[in-house]
């Protein structure tokens, strides 16, 4: 585990374990790196190098004010990238996560990146607008900003317990240690940067990174997906990606890397060997 310095300031922590090929991980909001345990370990035995960081404000990372949108993110990721000296790296990211990866992988320099992945992810974009008739009211998103300010504690207990994990199911095995484990993550970032990263996951278009990127990108997707429906996301994505591949996966949540690590894992493997 170590931390990196950016040119602004900002202490971004990262995990750095094992060697070979570098798999590296783009984390959700309003989490961290510990959200991807399960295949970190997971690819640390198949004999890979794999590194998680806490994004800007999220985390163990700096409490930032200020660069908490989508040029910076990728900047940072760049910053960590080029410390670390990764070469022919694989980036995954989930959710917010995965808009990062687009937009870095977008930007990357060459040999930086080998292949991509984008999981439960937000790209296009997310609101709706005249360009995306298909995508969630700004409202939605209001309420988010809204029910942070008012009980941010409250909130990062009401959102894994119901629509993240699909708990809110007939039929779900609901795991308390989940739930908690993501409002753990979620209070130890911060604030302001967890406020404005709504405006960054939820507004940001992506189209111009997707249509950009040239290296394989494998997109995944639950179909019964509650955050980031996958109708206006991963369906579009896959139309804009010059090399992408789609998997779509029947009945399964937003949260599904942790619900679901041995299939999730399993496809993983199989894109990353492939």
């Amino acid at each position: 585990m170590g931390m990196i310095t950016t040119k602004d300031g900002t202490e971004i922590f990262y995990k750095d374990w094992g060697s070979g090929q570098p798999l590296v991980f783009h984390h959700g909001w309003p989490l961290s790196a510990d959200d991807w345990d399960n295949q970190m370990l997971f690819f640390l035995d198949k004999g890979y190098r794999v590194i998680a960081h806490d994004r800007r404000g999220h985390g163990r990372s700096t409490q930032t004010a200020t660069g908490n949108e989508m040029d910076t993110y990728a900047a940072d990721v760049a910053e960590l990238t080029a410390a670390l000296d990764l070469k022919d790296a694989v980036h995954i990211g989930h959710s917010t996560g995965g808009g990062e990866v687009a937009h870095y992988v977008a930007r990357a320099e060459a040999g930086r990146v080998a292949k991509a992945v984008l999981i439960g992810a937000v790209p296009p974009v997310m609101v709706k607008s005249d360009k995306n008739p298909g995508g969630l009211p700004i409202e939605v998103f209001d309420g988010f900003r809204n029910a942070l300010v008012a009980n941010r504690a409250q909130f990062y207990k009401d959102v894994p317990s119901g629509p993240f994990y699909g708990y809110n199911r007939p039929g779900a095995s609901v795991s308390q240690g989940v739930i908690d484990n993501w409002w753990r993550q979620g209070m130890m970032g911060g604030a302001k940067a967890h406020y404005d990263c709504i405006k960054a996951f939820s507004e940001t278009d992506f189209t111009a990174d997707l249509k950009k990127i040239d290296v394989p990108v494998l997109v995944m997707h639950g179909d019964d997906d509650q955050i980031v429906p996958i109708a206006d996301s991963a369906l579009l994505a896959v139309k804009l990606l010059k090399h992408g591949t789609l998997k779509v996966y029947e009945g399964l949540p937003h949260g599904m890397c942790t619900t679901h690590p041995d299939v999730i894992n399993a496809d993983l493997l199989a894109f990353v060997e492939g």
